[in-house]
């Protein structure tokens, strides 16, 4: 059975409640800037799971009168809002934690308990990336990794993804922070680990930003698609011209679709309706994903 994202985010959820109780337990015992930072990442992943749930719910509303396409998009929202957290709330504590120690370095107690608990939640966030993992290689493969995070439709399993593997970097960076404070006696070194995990947060939640930004304002599909849906529809003997698609992603997996298409003179009433059933046909075939199709036909001299 193929792992589902609600699954991956549920995942994740558990992992980083376990997680964050026992970082911030460390940082108590120890006064590690860096373990604080690490708290408080790993408390806004826990809030951002909850957001990504409210919004995979939601999304999944059936059409009503007001929201005739569906609420698709809801799950675009709910990931923009975990973007901001992670860099509003996430970057922007970790960053004051961290040049607060910088400027006021205070010595670190009992490290290993930080090494401790630095171990256990590598572990747990592990788990949780490779739970993400299992689910976006079911549905896209193992080929071409990165290309295909950034042109994926589904910001809920690349975001999970991102955090994790930010959260892998953040531990190691604490831990780098506490290991060299505590060995060259140089306190603010944790504070400079805060300072660089606040900084890989401002990168994550930039990069999901901007991913979201263009499917909450109506991004369709690539050129290659684009082109793809033109061929299929000249494809027919009746149609003379196809305009280019006009196409708008109305979930992960929901794309809609107007194309205006000029039939040939001699072409009957008749045979436009079949032709536009049969190009219909061939586009869901080939491209799943577009569920709704809205075909005119055209006068020839608007298609080219």
């Amino acid at each position: 059975m193929k792992p589902s994202p609600t699954k991956a985010v549920y995942g994740a959820l558990f992992a980083n409640i376990a997680i964050a109780a026992t970082k911030f337990f460390a940082a108590m015992i120890t006064g590690s800037s860096a373990m604080w930072s690490e708290g408080i990442h790993s408390t806004i992943d826990t809030c951002n799971q909850i957001l990504m749930l409210i919004g995979l719910r939601r999304s999944r509303r059936p059409a009503d009168p007001n929201h005739p396409f569906g609420h698709g998009k809801e799950l675009y929202f709910w990931n923009l809002l975990v973007a901001v957290l992670i860099l509003g709330v996430g970057g922007g504590i970790a960053a004051y934690e961290g040049m607060l120690h910088i400027l006021h370095p205070t010595p670190i107690q009992k490290p290993q308990w930080n090494y401790l608990v630095l171990g256990f939640a590598f572990v747990f966030e592990g788990i949780s990336l490779s739970i993400a993992l299992r689910s976006f290689f079911s549905k896209h493969g193992h080929r071409n990794f990165l290309s295909k995070i950034i042109a994926s439709k589904d910001p809920t399993s690349y975001t999970i993804i991102a955090e994790d593997g930010a959260a892998l970097i953040g531990i190691i960076l604490a831990a780098a922070g506490v290991f060299f404070s505590d060995v060259l006696q140089m306190p603010f070194l944790d504070g400079l680990a805060s300072v660089m995990i606040s900084l890989l947060l401002a990168g994550v939640a930039t990069f999901l930003i901007r991913e979201v930004r263009g499917l909450l304002v109506g991004e369709g599909v690539d050129r290659r698609t684009a082109k793809e849906i033109r061929k299929l529809a000249t494809e027919d003997h009746l149609v003379e011209s196809v305009a280019r698609p006009l196409t708008m992603y109305l979930g992960p997996e929901d794309v809609f679709l107007t194309l205006d298409v000029a039939f040939r003179p001699s072409a009957s009433a008749s045979d436009v309706s079949e032709s536009i059933q049969n190009m219909k046909a061939r586009i869901r075939k080939h491209f799943p994903d577009i569920k709704r199709i809205y075909l005119e036909a055209a006068d020839p001299s608007k298609t080219h």
